[in-house]
């Protein structure tokens, strides 16, 4: 997907589903961490946290009680609807969601103690810029090795680059711009989808396989694969993830 391509498609999700996939029946083996726990962990209750590329903000309500402040941006109108949506059904206070591009945050210098994101695009000279000094920034990524047997099967993908080549490059920004301490974790986890359909939602909804549906073989190529990865466990594949934790 080209950058035109991949808005009109987020727009799209986000406005019918946000990043919602609790719906999706999945068993997940071998992840060394859930992110928001992390994130949680880190908090104090006095915190103004940010989380950038909040999507439909379903994973940053469910940390609101571990910090003061919280505010979710995403530059997807449909998103933020969404988001703003479960805000009004979960009741809860504290948490804000905003309209905003990564790319220039309106806010003041040295606002937050924690800056989050999880999945999504973000630039380091402006999270160092809303970050006070000594605070905190986390961020989770999907390595270009995850579903890595989906994509073959398909013969594109999201990313054609080597493994670890996003990550390696914002720990390099990140540094550049002063942070003290840059940590990177990552795991590559096997997942069992359970039916068709949940690994048809997943490749409708994210953007695993560009323009998935498009081609009149996208629907053969996906029996073909399930029938080669159909398990006793469901329908294997995997979840590589990398994370960064790094200290202003």
């Amino acid at each position: 997907m080209n950058e035109l391509e991949y808005k009109k498609f987020y727009e799209r999700v986000g406005a019918i589903n946000g990043w919602d996939f609790s719906k999706v029946k999945c068993v997940s083996e071998g992840a060394a961490w859930d992110f928001y726990e992390e994130v949680s962990k880190r908090c104090s209750h006095s915190d103004h946290l940010l989380d950038i590329g909040t999507g439909g903000g379903e994973a940053l309500l469910t940390i609101a009680e571990y910090a003061s402040h919280l505010v979710g941006i995403d530059n997807s109108a449909g998103m933020i609807e969404t988001a703003k949506t479960n805000l009004r059904e979960s009741g809860t206070t504290n948490v804000h969601f905003l309209r905003m591009d990564a790319k220039k945050l309106n806010f003041p210098d040295g606002h937050f103690q924690i800056v989050t994101c999880r999945h999504s695009p973000f630039c380091t000279q402006e999270v160092a810029r809303v970050l006070v000094k000594g605070g905190l920034f986390l961020t989770q990524q999907v390595s270009e090795g995850d579903k890595i047997n989906v994509k073959q099967a398909f013969g594109r993908n999201q990313s054609a680059s080597p493994d670890g080549t996003l990550m390696n490059q914002y720990m390099n920004e990140l540094r550049a711009c002063g942070f003290t301490s840059v940590q990177c974790s990552e795991y590559d986890a096997t997942e069992y989808y359970e039916t068709y359909e949940d690994l048809l939602f997943l490749l409708k909804h994210t953007p695993t396989i560009p323009n998935f549906g498009e081609d009149e073989h996208d629907f053969e190529i996906l029996d073909r694969y399930i029938k080669e990865n159909q398990t006793s466990k469901g329908i294997e594949t995997n979840a590589k993830r990398s994370m960064i934790i790094a200290q202003k």
